[in-house]
């Protein structure tokens, strides 16, 4: 029998294909495991680093007291020294979008239907004082005292005036913000001093709880809306002042709300303390991802609106003259406005609201809220503050007997930072 040579050929040829089909099967499948193998112990590992790449981009810092150094604080204003309006208009809506992200005032709630409580009315000499609470968010309530004018008017000023810290938590009961409050109202101006959160009579929760921040300010939003209902009040001529942490919450209401028309923030504004409480510093305004701002840019979003800094030699404003006032007048500048911020220095004064201040203070507030100083001069033109009474903590509670804390009020600390978190 023969044999056909090109059958020998087909067969071999067939073998081979076969040998090779298996050989490259094997070699796929062991690369394959190998891929895997290598993926199971890799992988993960990248995906936790692109994961933690990531959060770190997401995640906000919290700048707090003293973030930066003084030098830093200085370099970081050089560097951020802009010479035409367009650039800092630019910046200025960053530094806004990031103060309103970061403490989530892109959804404040409504404001509360309830209306205002106002009582107990006292008559002092040239003035009124009155106690009130109200809703800022519901389930929680504002507790103040309204300062008025004996003399009447076809209109009136309105100033707001927060409190700073104080050990014993005693905020708008202290003599320091009762007297200018008084001797605001002698002037003409309705007054209007209201608690931090924990302080006074605003004992829902402590001053601790978590998301203070965004509360106060809400708190301090539905103040100005508050004082702007009272009758006769000329909504161009508002004013803020208040001292430490209440002068973060000048320049901060001032920064976040327009309808602020003239703020003094006293020892506060500096280039590298950003608030040693949580009330001022304790939710990302200042720094997210790439994105760093201080509280001098901040207050500088009160531009060109009228701005009194005033600062002492005692702590973190005493460079006020030579780095945080420079950077604040080039962008008064920038809107041909350079007149409109002033700086008060007192190099020997500590961190308070005290005389001094407050008499730096008052002419101020009276050339730009049309204020009568008269009404406070005595007969050598100097500014008498001795009818401004300090009144009894009982006298200007906002509750009491007749006038109850509500019964819708929510009380304790989780509770209330549920409330915060959920509005």
């Amino acid at each position: 029998m023969g044999i056909c040579i090109e059958n020998v050929k087909y067969i071999a040829y067939s073998t081979f294909l076969n040998i090779f089909e298996l050989e490259t099967s094997y070699m796929i499948k062991s690369i394959r495991n190998i891929i895997s193998i290598i993926g199971l112990f890799f992988i993960p590992h990248l995906l936790i680093a692109q994961d933690q790449k990531n959060k770190n981009q997401k995640a906000p810092t919290l700048c707090q007291e003293n973030y930066f150094t003084e030098k830093e604080g200085a370099l970081f204003l050089k560097s951020h020294t802009l010479h035409n309006l367009s650039d800092w208009e630019i910046r200025s809506t960053n530094i806004l979008d990031q103060i309103k992200l970061g403490m989530n005032l892109n959804n404040v709630p409504k404001k509360s239907s309830s209306g205002a409580t106002i009582h107990s009315i006292q008559e002092m000499d040239g003035y009124t004082v009155e106690n009130v609470f109200f809703e800022s968010i519901p389930g929680f309530y504002v507790t103040g005292n309204l300062y008025r004018p004996k003399k009447q008017s076809t209109s009136y000023a309105g100033i707001l005036c927060p409190h700073g810290h104080d050990n014993n938590k005693e905020g708008r009961f202290r003599e320091q913000t009762q007297i200018r409050c008084a001797t605001l109202a002698r002037m003409g101006a309705i007054v209007f001093a209201w608690d931090m959160v924990g302080y006074g009579d605003s004992k829902q929760c402590s001053h601790e709880v978590n998301g203070v921040q965004r509360l106060q300010t809400i708190n301090s939003i539905r103040a100005l809306d508050f004082l702007l209902t009272q009758p006769g009040i000329d909504k161009n001529r508002i004013g803020i002042t208040g001292e430490s942490g209440g002068g973060t919450q000048s320049f901060l209401l001032s920064a976040i709300d327009k309808r602020i028309n003239v703020s003094v923030p006293v020892v506060m504004i500096s280039a590298h303390f950003f608030g040693g409480c949580n009330c001022e510093s304790g939710m990302p305004i200042h720094k997210n991802g790439d994105f760093q701002t201080n509280n001098v840019e901040i207050a500088a979003l009160t531009a060109p609106r009228p701005m009194l800094m005033i600062s002492d030699g005692d702590d973190w404003t005493k460079n006020t003259p030579n780095i945080e006032f420079p950077f604040m007048k080039n962008i008064y500048s920038l809107y041909q406005a350079e007149n409109n911020i002033e700086n008060i220095h007192l190099p020997n004064d500590k961190h308070d609201y005290g005389k001094s201040k407050r008499m730096a203070m008052y002419p101020f507030m009276t050339k730009y809220l049309g204020l009568d100083l008269t009404n406070v001069t005595d007969e050598h033109r100097a500014i008498n503050e001795t009818p401004s009474l300090v009144l009894t903590k009982n006298s200007l509670s906002a509750f009491n007997d007749n006038f109850p804390l509500p019964q819708n009020a929510i009380l304790g600390d989780e509770k209330i930072a549920d409330l915060i978190r959920k509005f």
